[in-house]
C-alpha cells in the first residue's frame, strides 16, 4: 500500500516515518520518532529529490512506484549524502538503470566512499547556480557546504518557488498524518524539537547557515521542503526568522536556564534557592535540568533559546563532575555564543569545579560572567544567604537590561 501526499499538482511527498528508531544518529533521543522526506516531480522529465533511510525502504518504493506508474525515472537529485537520505541510491539505479544522479563533485566522492558499485555512468554533475529544465519546472542548484556536510546543496524549483532545503529547516518527530506545518500546532508539537534538531545537528555551522540564507533570499520562497519534519507553505518568514536567529546565536528569549550536577542534593538545593529568589524578583521564564538525568541535546536546545545560563556542579576527582564537563565541552564544540552565565561550585576539601567551568565557558565567544561565582562548602549554611541573594540580584539586573 502506498502512502503519498501532494505538495502541488506535479510534486508528491513519497517519504515515510520511523517511530521505532530510538536515537537519531545513534545519539539523540527520538521520543516521537522521525520523518524521512523524499519528493517526486512529474513533468516532461521525472525527478526524485533524495531517497530515505533503509528503515523505510519498502514503504518508500511503494510510494515511488505508485507515483511513477509506467514512467521511467529520469533524474535523482542528491542534496545530501548522509545515509538516512542516500541509503537507497543503489536500489534506485538497479530499478531505473538509466537514471541520472544529479550532484556535485563532493557528492560523487561520497557516493564512491559509501558504495562499492560503480555509478559513474549515471553521474550528472552540476555547479553552483546551474539549472536543470524539466519541462514546465526548472531546478536551480545552490551549494550549501557545511550545512551541515561539505557536499550539501539546496535545490530551488523556479516555477512554483519551492526550496528543497536538505537538512536545513528540519526537525525531529514523525508525522501523524499531517505533513504540512500549517496543519498542526507547530509551536507546541514541533518547535522545541526543531530547535533541538538545529542546535545539535547544525548549530556549529551558523556562519554557513547565514551564507545560504543570504544566497537563496534573492528568490521568492512559497514552499520549503526539508528532509525531516513538516513542509512549510504558509508563514514562511516564521521558520526562516527562527533559523536566522539561531544561526546568529541570538537568544530567542530573555530567561534563565539552570543546569546542575549533584551527588547528594546539596548543589541541587543551592540551584533551587537561586531559582526561587529569581522567581520572587519576578523572573517568569526559567528551566532547570539535572545533567545526570537529562540528555544533553535537550539542555543544549534550551541554551540556544535562553539568554542567561546558570551552571552548578560539585568538584569530582579533583576536577569537574563528568557529565557537566561533557555538556560544557559539547556546547563549546557546537560554538554556542553570546550568552550570560553564572556559576555555583560545591566542594568538601578543594574546589576545582568553578575553575574548570570558568575555563571552558570563558573560552566560548561572547560569553560574559554575571555575578561572583558562589562556592558552596559541602552544604548550605545560614551565612550563605547573603551571597546567594547577591548572585540572584546580579542575574536579575542583567536580565533587566
Amino acid at each position: 500500500m502506498h502512502n503519498i501526499q501532494k505538495i502541488t499538482d506535479d510534486i508528491y511527498w513519497v517519504g515515510g516515518m520511523d517511530r521505532r528508531l530510538e536515537r537519531f544518529e545513534n545519539m539523540f533521543p527520538l521520543p516521537n520518532g522521525v520523518a524521512y522526506n523524499s519528493y517526486l516531480i512529474i513533468d516532461e522529465k521525472t525527478v526524485l529529490m533524495d531517497t530515505v533511510d533503509t528503515s523505510i525502504t519498502q514503504q518508500f518504493f511503494q510510494n515511488v512506484v505508485h507515483v511513477l506508474g509506467d514512467r521511467k525515472l529520469d533524474f535523482m537529485v542528491i542534496n545530501h549524502m548522509e545515509p538516512d537520505h542516500c541509503a537507497n541510491i543503489g536500489e534506485i539505479v538497479m530499478r531505473y538503470p538509466e537514471v541520472k544522479i544529479v550532484g556535485n563533485a563532493k557528492t560523487f566522492q561520497f557516493i564512491e566512499q559509501y558504495y562499492s558499485e560503480g555509478y559513474k555512468n549515471n553521474y550528472y554533475q552540476v555547479r553552483d547556480s546551474d539549472e536543470l529544465p524539466l519541462g514546465k519546472h526548472v531546478l536551480k542548484f545552490y551549494f550549501a557546504p557545511m550545512v551541515h556536510w561539505p557536499e550539501v546543496m539546496f535545490t530551488y524549483e523556479e516555477t512554483e518557488s519551492i526550496l528543497f532545503s536538505a537538512d536545513a529547516f528540519g526537525t525531529f518527530g514523525a508525522f501523524a498524518g499531517n505533513i504540512f506545518a500549517d496543519q498542526v500546532d507547530f509551536d507546541h508539537v514541533y518547535l522545541d524539537e526543531s530547535r533541538r534538531y538545529y542546535s545539535n545537528i547544525v548549530g556549529k555551522y551558523g556562519i554557513q547557515v547565514q551564507s545560504i540564507l543570504k544566497k537563496v533570499s534573492v528568490n521568492e520562497i512559497k514552499i520549503i521542503c526539508p528532509l525531516h519534519g513538516p513542509i512549510w507553505r504558509e508563514n514562511i518568514s516564521y521558520i526562516i526568522d527562527k533559523h536566522d536567529k539561531w544561526s546568529r546565536y541570538e537568544p530567542e528569549k530573555k530567561g534563565v536556564l539552570l543546569v546542575y550536577a549533584t551527588m547528594y542534593g546539596n548543589t541541587e538545593n543551592a540551584m533551587n534557592i537561586i531559582a526561587g529568589k529569581l522567581a520572587a524578583k519576578g523572573v517568569t521564564d526559567m528551566r532547570m535540568y539535572d545533567v545526570s538525568k537529562t540528555h544533553p541535546s535537550y539542555i543544549i536546545a534550551d541554551a540556544w533559546k535562553y539568554s542567561h545560563l546558570v551552571f552548578g556542579s560539585p568538584t569530582y576527582n579533583n576536577g569537574l563532575y563528568y557529565q557537566m564537563e561533557s555538556l560544557l565541552k559539547e556546547m563549546a564544540a557546537l560554538q554556542l555564543q553570546n550568552r550570560k552565565f553564572s556559576l555555583v561550585g560545591n566542594f568538601t576539601w578543594a574546589c576545582q569545579s568553578i575553575k574548570v567551568m570558568t575555563e571552558i565557558l570563558t573560552g566560548m565567544k561572547d560569553f560574559e560572567l554575571i555575578g561572583q561565582p558562589f562556592e558552596l562548602k559541602s552544604s548550605l549554611k545560614p551565612e550563605n544567604e547573603k551571597a546567594l541573594e547577591q548572585l540572584a540580584e546580579d542575574i536579575f539586573m542583567s536580565l533587566s537590561k
